[in-house]
């Protein structure tokens, strides 16, 4: 199936087509490509949620600073790190801190925090997921040792995107943002929730589309699923089928690009990773976040934070893992989309959209 050709028209047919229920050919195509490049094996991240404090109020998100209704806490550059020595400790090369866009981590303080992980572990990758920021400040995360950065573009239409984030939220910023990450070097991860409100199957292959210009090295693709203290709280979450079909679409569309099998992903389905790496997923990240602190980081209702999904459970995950007929690999795992580094004329040249 040659998704790379296909246009807006036609990938918008064949994913409502494909809504309830993905054809068992696409996903095993997806998986066959995964295999070619990066062969069977599934790459592990420790994931470090180490603020829930936020100053956007997106409407899906349980972290948004309207919700009163949560435990708000901050880790210490030492409770950070004590994180990483754990995960050193279950052989983990990827740390991955992510986290609300929280005024109190300052360029200084990010840095600081960065510079003592390659420290401690230099051989190690440091991923960052903290949000919108400037051009010059994702250059001193970058200069301070940062080798990736996750930031979801959430939608690639304009108007839907206006749907799910406050009118402050310009979609055109986020999009700079992804730009000025891949100019500068960074392995850059971008994705999409499956199935939140308003999304329709055009704007879905819009998204596709995007990835394709952008070709990330990672994307994340979750179904939403809603919390109950946000406006989307009683809407309809994603759903299973939908996910595995865009999963698949990705993998064809990007082979060289890393897909995480998603903690939403695990919510909703008891085998979801499984069933995720059936569909070309590569990637899972166990939580190392202080246990105390797992349960406030409520970004959607019924957040997976234990079992497989925790760290030191490291064993059960290796087990689900090879029962699933893969190998976990927990080193660095980069990724093989080619690290472009582009000047800014060279960015602008591509960065399509207008606030």
């Amino acid at each position: 199936m040659d998704v790379r050709s296909m246009t807006k028209r036609e990938l918008s047919e064949y994913i409502e087509a494909n809504r309830d229920a993905p054809d068992p050919a696409l996903l095993s195509e997806a998986a066959g490509l995964r295999d070619e490049y990066y062969g069977r094996r599934i790459f592990v991240r420790g994931l470090i949620e180490f603020t829930n404090c936020c100053r956007n109020n997106c409407l899906y998100c349980g972290i948004r600073s309207a919700n009163r209704g949560i435990n708000r806490y901050r880790l210490t550059k030492e409770e950070i790190l004590e994180c990483v020595k754990e995960g050193r400790r279950l052989g983990l090369g990827t740390f991955v801190l992510q986290g609300g866009e929280d005024a109190h981590y300052t360029d200084d303080v990010l840095c600081g925090i960065i510079r003592s992980i390659k420290e401690y572990a230099p051989d190690c990758a440091v991923t960052l997921s903290v949000g919108e920021r400037s051009y010059e400040s994702y250059k001193r995360l970058k200069d301070a040792g940062a080798d990736r950065y996750l930031l979801r573009h959430e939608t690639a239409d304009k108007a839907h995107y206006g749907l799910l984030h406050p009118k402050e939220m310009l979609f055109g910023n986020r999009v700079r943002c992804l730009y000025d990450l891949r100019s500068l070097g960074y392995q850059v991860g971008a994705g999409f929730m499956v199935g939140s409100p308003y999304q329709t199957s055009e704007t879905l292959a819009e998204d596709l589309l995007f990835l394709k210009r952008l070709e990330p090295h990672m994307v994340g693709i979750g179904p939403f699923i809603p919390q109950a203290a946000t406006p989307f709280g009683d809407k309809r979450g994603g759903t299973l089928g939908l996910t595995l079909t865009m999963l698949a679409l990705t993998r064809l569309m990007l082979p060289r690009t890393l897909i995480p099998a998603t903690t939403a992903l695990g919510t909703i389905d008891s085998r979801g990773r499984e069933k995720g790496f059936g569909a070309g997923a590569n990637v899972v990240m166990p939580n190392l976040s202080p246990r105390e602190r797992r349960g406030d980081y409520a970004l959607y209702d019924n957040k997976l934070c234990t079992g497989a999904e925790a760290a030191e459970s490291i064993d059960q995950l290796r087990a689900l893992i090879e029962d699933a007929g893969y190998t976990m690999d927990t080193g660095r795992g980069d990724s093989l989309v080619e690290a472009v580094r582009s000047d800014r004329k060279g960015k602008d040249k591509v960065y399509e959209y207008k606030q």
